[in-house]
Order: C-alpha cells, then sequence, then structure tokens
C-alpha cells in the first residue's frame, strides 16, 4: 500500500476538521484546503437558513472537491481536506467519483487517501458551536448532521480520534498513524 498523498480530515460540525486540517498541514508541508470554502453561495444562504443540505446539495460540491484533490494528486501535490463527508457515499464520491475511467476512478484509492475521523459527542461539539462566532453553520444544525453521520469502517482506510483531546494530542495521534 502506498503512503497516503491525501488526508481527508472529516467529521461533523464544529468537530474540529479546519483547525486540526491546517495544523497538520503546516506540520507535514502539505497544501490545505477547507472544503466550506468551495460551497455554493445557495448551500452556505440555505444553511444560513437553518435548512440542512440535501444529497442532491452536496453531490456537486464533493465532486467540484474531488476535482481538485485529483489535480493535486496528478501533480505530486500532497494535500490536506477538512471536510465533512458524513456519509459514505460523500466519502466514495472524494475517493472514486462517479468515473467510468478506471486510472482516474483509481487514483486516489489503494491507501492513497487517509480519512481522518475526528468523533465526538453531541453535547461537547454543539458546545463547541456555541463558541464559534461568523460561521454559516448554526448549532441548530448539529443534529441534522449527526442523524445522518455514517462513521467510516472497514475497508476503508481510516483512522479515529476523538476530539475530547487537545490540539497537540490530536496532531500527534494522525502523525504517528502516517508513520
Amino acid at each position: 500500500m502506498e503512503a497516503p498523498q491525501v488526508l481527508l480530515v472529516m467529521g461533523v460540525s464544529g468537530s474540529g476538521k479546519s483547525t486540526v486540517g491546517a495544523l497538520l498541514a503546516s506540520k507535514l508541508g502539505w497544501k490545505f484546503y477547507d472544503a466550506d470554502d468551495y460551497h455554493s453561495e445557495e448551500n452556505r444562504i440555505k444553511m444560513g437558513k437553518g435548512v440542512p443540505l440535501s444529497d442532491q446539495d452536496r453531490i456537486p460540491w464533493l465532486c467540484s472537491l474531488r476535482d481538485i484533490l485529483l489535480r493535486d494528486a496528478t501533480l505530486g501535490q500532497p494535500v490536506v481536506l477538512a471536510c465533512s463527508a458524513l456519509k459514505k457515499m460523500y466519502r466514495d464520491i472524494l475517493i472514486r467519483g462517479g468515473s467510468e475511467d478506471s486510472a482516474k476512478a483509481d487514483a486516489l484509492a489503494g491507501g492513497r487517501l487517509l480519512v481522518v475521523y475526528l468523533c465526538g459527542s453531541f453535547d461537547l461539539i454543539y458546545g463547541r458551536l456555541l463558541q464559534r462566532k461568523g460561521h454559516f453553520m448554526p448549532p441548530e444544525l448539529l443534529q441534522s448532521q449527526f442523524s445522518v453521520l455514517e462513521p467510516p469502517t472497514a475497508p476503508e482506510n481510516f483512522i479515529q480520534i476523538s476530539v475530547d483531546q487537545g490540539l497537540p494530542e490530536i496532531a500527534a495521534a494522525v502523525m504517528e498513524a502516517l508513520k
């Protein structure tokens, strides 16, 4: 199995994806993308009104993110992507896309993408969301994220890390897993 070229830092809103992802990218010298930066204006408005996104809202967004990952992987640029990727189907789109071209479909498969699942209790994460200022995702939508969450399972290439520990411990656990 090849060393991961992409780290997908996933979890519900408020789990620390952006913070952990940016720190990992900095430590590794990899490029960092925050999937939230790539939401359409329609998606942002919908979430801002407290309306959860549907699969139809998310799929074009995930396909755009996959294009970015494929571009960078093709160039040999390792990447950290912070993205909720709550359902297995969403992670499959990021890894395999809907491509009929098997060479393209395999570009991120085979262990080249490692999922870093940041998990924590509803109460802990809800408390964090209440502290967060200026984000388009309101705390009221957290339950909808927990409701659709499908944590990674085998045969997905993943590690699970609890967010009830500090940022240095979380980053150290990921760095250890990469060795």
